[in-house]
């Protein structure tokens, strides 16, 4: 009995070993398989990635060649625009003065002087000021010998122009200031204002169209209104004649707050007989 015991505690022993060993055996093969596959899966995946590396080069070249090439295109469409824009503004806005314009000084006997710059003689002024000083003395100041107008104005904080509801439209340019300093020869004479071309004024500078150079005087119109009768019967207001002298101009621009008018002589000998300079101080 005694051995008999022995003999099932020692099978018992031994079969519960050997199943242990079977079932780590059984565990054993499952561990290692998903280590198999993992390094196949990371095999794979590098195989993958190796790829896309291989062709990555190319692929960016491509890439970087077209970006220029639209960035290119969309320069040479950002010149072109503003090329166009800058054209149009200067061919529609007034302003758009050259090289070489056309300069009219022009007022009544007993009036001020007004001096207008042209494009061309068909086209509106870009500049109508009105000087303080006499036509008859700036006659006499021409006669005697050169002549130089100076026109200053301040220069404002920002020089932004603002339109009647108070928006900034942006800096104002110098021809576009309201009120100047004048000096003739270098005395003060007054105040020199920017006016609009009004009916009047467009129509003596249409009667000199013809005229590209030279003085001269233009015959006053009659203007009224006829009366009932009497010994006032036909009542009629005649105008002063007007005096005018038209030549051409060379315009020099120093800066964005200075600016010349030189008047230019026939025979390009000897200094300007006149002289108009803006300055912004």
């Amino acid at each position: 009995m005694a051995k008999s015991s022995e003999d099932l505690s020692s099978k018992r022993h031994f079969h519960w070993t050997t199943k242990v060993t079977n079932e780590e055996e059984q565990a054993a093969p499952s561990l290692i398989k998903p280590s198999k596959k993992t390094a196949e899966d990371t095999k794979e995946e590098k195989a993958h990635k190796k790829e896309p590396n291989s062709e990555g080069p190319e692929r960016l070249v491509s890439s970087s060649s077209q970006r220029r090439k639209l960035q290119a295109i969309a320069v040479s469409r950002l010149r072109s625009l503003a090329t166009a824009f800058r054209k149009s503004r200067s061919h529609s806005s007034p302003l758009g003065l050259g090289q070489k314009v056309v300069g009219t000084l022009f007022g009544h006997r007993r009036g001020h002087v007004n001096f207008a710059f042209q494009k061309d003689p068909t086209s509106e002024p870009s500049v109508l000021i009105e000087l303080a000083t006499p036509i008859s003395g700036l006659v006499k100041e021409m006669v005697s010998g050169l002549v130089r107008i100076a026109l200053e104005c301040d220069k404002e904080e920002g020089g932004e122009k603002k339109t009647a509801a108070g928006v900034a439209e942006g800096p104002r340019r110098l021809l576009e200031e309201p009120l100047w300093r004048t000096y003739c020869n270098g005395k003060k004479c007054g105040f020199a204002t920017r006016r609009e071309c009004g009916i009047k004024e467009w129509k003596m500078l249409k009667a000199l169209e013809p005229i590209s150079m030279g003085a001269g005087v233009l015959p006053g119109s009659k203007k009224g209104e006829e009366g009932g009768g009497g010994e006032g019967g036909d009542q009629q207001e005649e105008e002063e004649e007007v005096m005018y002298m038209r030549a051409k101009f060379e315009r020099v621009v120093g800066s964005r707050d200075s600016e010349a008018f030189y008047m230019m002589n026939p025979d390009s000998n000897g200094a300007p007989e006149l002289s108009i300079y803006l300055l912004r101080v």
